[in-house]
């Protein structure tokens, strides 16, 4: 085998990470564990096959034991104890990465997938900030010659780096002629360059493992762990990973993903919009019963959602695992007080429902939320770090209830089918110009938005939904007049040169994915070959 750098210099200092030993160690990971990534990826293909056959999704038999059975995660090391605020962003540029570990939160979730295009210079930058976050360097003086630099007057934000899902190649470095795993390059370039100086530190290399729809999947990066490990020189289990609960399969394993990585996890966490994302992709040929109203009309206190979070909170809980809560995606506009200050309610009322149902802690997307989240968490932990104690044993989940979509309420609308088609295409436009964190009408959006929004949108074409506010039919007609509507308005929105060089492209990509007789699993797949 042969590893090739298409570019040994995306960004400046890039050859302090594209090291020939950092390199070895990414190949090594390949060698060893990308062909059990692509069977696995392959499984998911063949499971999904399998329930648009039958219609039924459910616990696995064949894991019943591990339900049943009598074990507990590894305790949390000290600095993952408390998590009740933990902030996101990806961690290119600088200054973001800088603003996130300066923001007061507890930890913050270093975004290399969702919040992150993964051009070959932001990957790059983002492990540099990393590392140099990790060494206590980090610092930026922007263009007008205003300077960012780590505090020193209060602890920083404990990082816990997520790398790419499991689906995502790299382009970028090629392994015999052909890409290599995003996930791997991800994970092996961060843990070779910044494990032993977060153990110096006190911390650890600690991660967020996404979009896992299979506990073999969680096996796999539990043997990556331990192999990384031993190949480094440090103790097993300095590793920490908190896996997301963001699709709709892995909702029936939270227990065994637990467990096969008992030694190293440290929670589940409760990812919204990848979950309905998941619900959609999993079941978009199933008919009306799985058909969600508008996105924006699905609330966390619907019943299948109630049964989701729950789940999880009790699964965490009796393992000794971490339950961590949803995103609060607000962006406070100065302009605009009352909407922002209405805003803020939301998101105290939505923390507020999380803290009562035993999570131990949530997400949050501006530095302005985390004194709003940090406030509900205190007022219901108390002097607690957390709330294992809080073991939930009345929940009790049935496969029925995580599947009762009807549950949702709400209608199906133009004026939904029309945001839908305008979040789509704005997200998808600026993810394209190298940005994966958007901010739309005051909230902070990731990928996770424009996949529910072009899930929704491709399922109502095929179930033919009639649209409440209209009477309209969805068709392909209908969408297509739509969306050039919405991509001309996006047109007065952005600079002439912008909506040429993005916006156009990100309509039509919108189009052909929401427009084509196969669904597309993952919308950033076709558009990862457009930057």
């Amino acid at each position: 085998m042969a590893l090739t750098v298409t570019d040994p210099r995306p960004v400046e200092r890039a050859e302090e990470i594209l090291t020939p030993k950092a390199l070895a160690f990414v190949e090594e990971l390949h060698k060893r564990f990308a062909g059990t990534r692509s069977e696995l990826l392959a499984a998911r293909a063949a499971k999904r096959d399998e329930v648009a056959r039958t219609g039924k999704l459910d616990f696995l038999p064949e894991t019943k034991e591990i339900r049943e059975g009598d074990w507990k995660v590894a305790e949390a090391p000290a600095a993952l104890q408390d998590r009740r605020v933990e902030m996101t962003g990806p961690a290119s540029p600088a200054k973001m990465a800088i603003n996130a570990l300066n923001s007061g939160a507890k930890v913050w979730l270093a975004d290399l997938e969702d919040a992150s295009t993964p051009t070959w210079a932001n990957v790059i930058d983002a492990i540099l900030n990393l590392r140099d976050a990790a060494t206590g360097t980090l610092a930026y003086t922007s263009p007008e010659g205003k300077e960012y630099r780590l505090r020193t007057d209060a602890p920083l934000a404990v990082v816990v780096t997520r790398p790419r899902g499991w689906h995502m190649d790299e382009r970028h470095l090629l392994l015999d002629g052909e890409p290599t795993v995003g996930a791997l390059v991800d994970f092996g370039l961060h843990f070779f360059h910044t494990a032993k100086q977060l153990l110096l530190n006190g911390h650890g290399p600690f991660y967020y493992l996404p979009k896992m729809e299979s506990y073999l999947e969680a096996r796999l990066w539990n043997d990556i762990f331990v192999f990384a490990q031993d190949y480094i020189g440090i103790p097993q289990g300095s590793i920490r990973g908190t896996m997301l609960i963001e699709t709709i399969p892995a909702a029936f394993q939270m227990e065994e993903f637990l467990y096969e990585l008992r030694d190293h996890a440290s929670g589940l966490n409760a990812g919204r919009w990848d979950y309905l994302f998941s619900i959609v992709k999993y079941f978009r040929d199933a008919g009306e019963s799985f058909i969600l109203p508008d996105r924006a009309s699905v609330v966390m206190t619907a019943p299948f959602m109630r049964a989701y979070t729950e789940l999880l909170v009790k699964t965490c809980h009796k393992r000794g695992a971490f339950a961590m809560g949803g995103m609060a995606a607000v962006i406070p506009n100065r302009r605009e007080p009352e909407v922002t200050a209405q805003a803020f309610e939301k998101v105290r009322a939505d923390k507020t429902r999380e803290a009562n149902d035993g999570f131990d802690g949530s997400w949050v997307a501006h530095p302005d939320l985390v004194s709003t989240c940090q406030e509900v968490f205190d007022s219901v932990l108390g002097s607690k770090p957390n709330q294992l104690d809080k073991q939930r044993p009345e929940v009790s989940v049935t496969a029925a209830q995580l599947l009762d979509v009807p549950s949702a309420g709400g209608e199906v609308t133009e004026a939904g089918l029309r945001l839908n088609l305008y979040v789509a295409v704005a997200y998808t436009a600026v993810w394209l110009s190298g940005s994966g964190a958007v901010a739309i009408h005051n909230l902070m959006e990731d990928a996770a938005t424009a996949e529910i929004s072009r899930s929704q949108v491709w399922q109502q074409i095929r179930n033919k939904s009639v649209l409440a506010d209209t009477g309209n039919t969805v068709t392909r007609e209908l969408v297509t007049r739509i969306l050039g509507e919405e991509t001309e308005r996006l047109r007065g929105e952005v600079d002439a040169e912008s909506f040429t060089k993005y916006y156009e492209p990100a309509s039509r990509l919108i189009a052909d994915i929401c427009l084509s007789e196969d669904y597309t699993d993952f919308l950033t797949t076709p558009a990862y070959e457009l930057v």
